[in-house]
């Protein structure tokens, strides 16, 4: 499986050798066997440390190519979530020419024209705010993959050179709400506000741009000439974009979803923004895009990575996979993978409707911090895990140069010396693992692993026979929320009610009767939280010497 002989149009792929063990190669010959290499991306992939069975690829080479036709299909404008008669079409995000009417592919190209157009127009201040000269930030609004994967990019591309500095909302918490405006401070008049939800019915998204809004009130200033809207047509969003005066909109639509619209625009425009290569990200998710199309297992590294994970985990999710890029700007990867991975793979059903429990779970943070943290569980602890480690060839900008630490030695070596001996330690004690290694981490190469981790998963989805791209426990979740919100509300009419006939404090039992609820936990729950911020007037008293749930409650005001 030399890659190095097998992609880029130089000859064709060898034959998928039948698979072995550990112990029955010699270690540098697995490692060639079984070594993904594409110079013109400047990509490796070794799957050589999966303890792969006797005949495993030969077993798995109908199911694969099942589902690279299914793969090949959904990128063609086939219905892929049935549950909402969707069509899935990230990909053509990066290859519009591949959308499958031409009203799509205008609409892709002419929305990333006009990020571009509006980034430089900010840039050069013929876009700009109410009083301040110019824009300096941007505070991105949203959740889940409205947040995720800008973060991530944020991270991985920024510099002291961004045009922009970016700070998100990215939670319905009010104490990080004050931690973001803090750190905005007296710079919150010339920030620019980029508010994402496809429905605009999103309630953290929703609640941290009416948080936004009163920041700005309090300044005498207005939330629409500091806004614009990522967002579906004719949203709840998209309408109050266009009620309140919004600077811009952008395009949501209905075929990407949250967790893979990162190259769409709601990860673009905040990275053009902030001033990064966004036509390079999507180059490199492009090329990538080329490669993965590949039939030959050998020659497609997220054919190897689907059934690498497969394997390890018996493809009924046996394993956690666990992220180790060696690199600090990395660190938010396994964060936005978590979305990705957990949201299309942690599935109850099948296809068929039959109960399965699939799902990967994925952690991580970054090496070699975490040789510090969990390493020791990984080695001696339980094999429940893979670990996928990232390597990134360079150290740092060359011009910066090399210091030695050590005679001969630089920091960077000692962080690749960690990655191998971590490597190889867990290797020892027969825990699996996969290495990924970039050049850099440029716009291309982030580009080029989103590509690759979004194609991985939908070929795992085929194999395991799920549907990837719905997500019905999140939807319950939402509605479990709602409940919680409505009870909440007949809780403080009930106390209120009680206040104004007999002014008396009212105990659990009384106060879940009079919501007209038997649920005394979550009563008990809502209470708690009312009674612990004063703003709220409620008011909660413990008998001395009383349990918590002897505690009586009243408004007291």
């Amino acid at each position: 499986m030399d890659q190095d002989r097998a992609t880029g149009g130089r000859g064709p792929a060898p034959a998928v050798p039948p698979a072995a063990s550990p112990a029955s190669l010699a270690p540098l010959a697995r490692f060639r066997d079984h070594l993904f290499h594409d110079p013109s991306l400047g990509f490796w992939l070794d799957v050589s440390r999966i303890r792969f069975e006797d005949g495993f690829f030969a077993a798995m080479e109908p199911r694969i190519q099942a589902a690279l036709a299914e793969m090949a299909a959904l990128e063609g404008g086939s219905v892929a979530n049935p549950d909402e008669d969707r069509r899935v079409g990230h990909y053509w995000l990066r290859a519009p020419e591949l959308a499958p009417e031409a009203a799509l592919r205008a609409a892709i190209e002419g929305t990333n024209a006009r990020i571009l157009s509006f980034a430089a127009d900010v840039h050069a201040a013929r876009v700009r705010p109410e009083r301040a000269a110019r824009f300096r930030r941007v505070l991105v609004v949203g959740i889940g993959g409205s947040a995720l994967g800008p973060q991530f990019v944020a991270s991985a591309l920024g510099s002291p050179a961004d045009r922009m500095q970016l700070h998100f909302f990215d939670n319905t918490d009010p104490d990080g709400v004050d931690r973001t405006l803090d750190a905005i401070g007296d710079d919150l008049g010339a920030t620019l506000a980029v508010i994402i939800s496809k429905s605009g019915g999103t309630k953290e998204t929703r609640n941290g741009m009416l948080e936004l809004e009163a920041a700005y009130r309090r300044l005498g200033l207005s939330l629409g000439a500091h806004a614009v809207a990522v967002t579906g047509e004719g949203s709840e969003l998209d309408r109050y974009a266009t009620k309140h005066g919004f600077l811009a909109r952008f395009p949501m639509w209905d075929w990407v979803g949250g967790r893979t619209s990162e190259l769409s625009a709601v990860g673009l425009l905040p990275a053009a923004l902030q001033g990064l290569p966004i036509l390079e990200m999507l180059q490199g998710a492009r090329e990538m895009d080329e490669v993965t199309r590949a039939k030959e297992v050998p020659r497609n590294p997220a054919a190897l990575l689907a059934l690498a994970w497969y394997s390890a985990t018996g493809g009924v999710g046996r394993k956690d996979m666990v992220l180790l890029p060696y690199k600090d700007r990395l660190e938010l990867f396994s964060r936005y993978l978590q979305q990705l991975v957990m949201e299309s793979l942690g599935k109850r059903l099948d296809r068929e409707g039959k109960e399965v429990f699939q799902g990967i779970a994925v952690y991580g943070n970054k090496g070699s911090t975490d040789q510090h943290a969990y390493v020791q569980q990984l080695r001696d602890g339980l094999d429940n895990f893979f670990v996928t480690f990232i390597e990134v060839l360079r150290d740092r900008s060359p011009a910066r140069g090399a210091l030695e630490v050590d005679p001969g030695v630089t920091t960077g070596d000692y962080l690749s010396g960690f990655l191998l001996g971590t490597r190889k330690a867990l290797t020892d004690s027969g825990r699996e693992s996969i290495a990924i290694t970039i050049e850099a981490v440029d716009a291309r190469a982030v580009g080029m692993l989103i590509a690759l981790y979004e194609r991985a998963v939908g070929l795992y989805a085929s194999l395991v026979n799920i549907n990837a791209y719905h997500q019905p426990g999140v939807e319950a979740g939402k509605k479990a929320a709602q409940q919680v919100l409505e009870l909440q509300a007949k809780v403080l009419a009930a106390l209120a009610a009680a206040r104004q006939s007999t002014g008396r404090a009212l105990p659990l039992e009384e106060v879940a009767r009079a919501a007209g609820s038997d649920d005394l936990e979550t009563v008990f729950w809502i209470l708690r939280h009312l009674a612990a911020n004063p703003e709220r007037g409620v008011i909660r008293e413990v008998p001395q010497g009383g349990s918590p749930f002897d505690a009586t409650y009243r408004l007291s005001r």
